[in-house]
C-alpha cells in the first residue's frame, strides 16, 4: 500500500477556511486537489478538537501493567544481576505471560539497560568507612592545598599491553595483513615495573624498578628520586607526600626515614586507587607507549621515559585542580568505588 501523503499545515488551514465560507467538501477537494474523504476528515477533526494538527496516537497497549513494571523494577533494584528469565517467571506467576524481549523493552523505557558489570577492587566495610572519613575530612581543602601534594605510585607496563586502537580500515580478505593485526604473546611479552611521582606543577622522576622492591629499596628510591623531584618542581615549603598503604610504605623503618627527613605524609585510605590522580597519568603513559609499539624491553623502558617527560604540565595541573570532585564522588557513592 502506498504511503499516504501528509497535508501541509497551510493546506489544512485553507480547508477549514473554505468550509467556513460555506463551500462543500466536494468543491473544496476539487479546488485544492485533495480527496473528498480527506477534506471531510480534516473538517471533522477541526470541529471535534478545534485543531487540524496531527494528534498523538496511543499505539498498542503495553503487555506489562503498571503494577508489573513496579514489581520488576523493585526486583532489579534489589538485585541488578537478576536474569530476564527470572523476571519472566515472576510475571508468569502473577498471571502475565511475556517474553525476554518484552522484559528488556520495558526496562529500557524505565531508563534501565543491560551492561557488563565493571570489575573493581573489593572493598570491605572498614575500607568504605576509611574512604568516607578521608573524603569528609578533606572536603574543605582548597585547590592550593592539593597543589602542594606530591603524588606517587608504582605501576607495571606490559610490552604488548594496552592497544589503544583496535579498529582498522581494511579491504576484504586482508584481515591477516600485519598492518591490520595486533601482535600478542603469552604473558604480555614481558613487562617493567616503574615508580614515579608528580604534582600540579608537572611530572617528577620516573625510574625502572629492576628487582622485587622491598623496604630498603623503596627508601633508596625516595632518597634518590623523590627529593630531587621536589626540588626540580620547586614545591612550596610544607609540601605533603602521598603514597598508599603498601607494606613497604608503612614499614616502621620507612616511617622513621620519613620522620627524619621531616616529610609530612598524607594519611591514606587503603584500596583507594581512584583517589590517586597518578593513576590517570599511568593510563596516559601506557596509551602513549602503546602507540609507539616497542618491540623489546629495552625499547619499552626508553619509550616510557621519553613519553613520561612529554606529558604536559597542564595535564598534571588539571588532574589536581579537579581533585575535590573525587571526594564528592566518594561521598555521593557512600564510600564505594567511583568513576575515577
Amino acid at each position: 500500500m502506498a504511503k499516504t501523503k501528509v497535508l501541509s499545515k497551510d493546506t489544512r488551514k485553507r480547508i477549514v477556511d473554505l468550509h467556513q465560507t460555506g463551500k462543500s467538501e466536494s468543491t473544496i477537494g476539487k479546488q485544492l486537489g485533495v480527496e473528498k474523504s480527506t477534506v471531510g476528515a480534516i473538517i471533522r477533526k477541526w470541529k471535534t478538537y478545534k485543531t487540524t494538527d496531527n494528534l498523538p496516537r496511543s499505539g498498542a497497549p503495553h503487555k506489562i501493567s503498571s503494577l508489573g513494571v513496579k514489581m520488576i523494577m523493585r526486583t532489579v533494584s534489589k538485585n541488578p544481576r537478576t536474569k530476564r528469565g527470572d523476571l519472566v517467571n515472576d510475571l508468569q506467576r502473577a498471571g502475565t505471560t511475556v517474553t525476554k524481549v518484552t522484559i528488556s523493552n520495558t526496562l529500557q523505557r524505565q531508563g534501565i539497560k543491560s551492561c557488563c558489570a565493571r570489575r573493581v577492587l573489593l572493598l570491605k566495610p572498614v575500607h568504605v568507612q576509611a574512604r568516607l572519613k578521608f573524603a569528609r575530612e578533606h572536603m574543605d581543602d582548597t585547590a592550593e592545598d592539593w597543589e602542594n601534594v606530591m603524588w606517587s605510585d608504582e605501576t607495571k607496563v606490559e610490552l604488548f599491553g594496552i592497544n589503544s586502537t583496535r579498529r582498522v580500515w581494511r579491504k576484504k580478505n586482508t584481515e591477516l595483513h600485519p598492518k591490520n593485526t595486533i601482535p600478542t604473546v603469552k604473558h604480555g611479552g614481558g613487562n617493567i615495573m616503574l615508580w614515579g611521582s608528580f604534582s600540579a606543577k608537572g611530572t617528577g622522576r620516573l625510574i625502572r624498578v629492576k628487582d622485587r622492591m622491598n623496604g630498603a629499596m623503596y627508601r633508596e628510591i625516595l632518597s634518590q628520586n623523590l627529593l630531587p623531584s621536589v626540588r626540580a618542581l620547586k614545591m612550596k615549603r610544607g609540601w605533603v607526600f602521598q603514597h598508599d598503604n603498601d607494606p613497604k610504605h608503612t614499614a616502621q623503618a620507612t616511617k622513621e626515614w620519613l620522620r627524619k627527613k621531616h616529610l609530612k605524609v598524607l594519611e591514606w585510605p587503603s584500596q583507594s586507587p581512584d583517589l590517586n590522580p597518578i593513576e590517570n597519568l599511568w593510563r596516559e603513559l601506557k596509551v602513549r607507549v602503546a602507540r609507539r609499539q616497542p618491540q623489546n624491553i629495552t625499547a619499552l623502558k626508553k619509550i616510557c621515559m621519553e613519553e613520561w617527560a612529554k606529558i604536559p604540565a597542564t595535564v598534571c595541573a588539571n588532574l589536581v585542580k579537579t581533585y575535590s570532585n573525587r571526594l564528592t564522588s566518594v561521598i555521593a557513592n557512600k564510600g564505594y568505588v567511583t568513576k575515577y
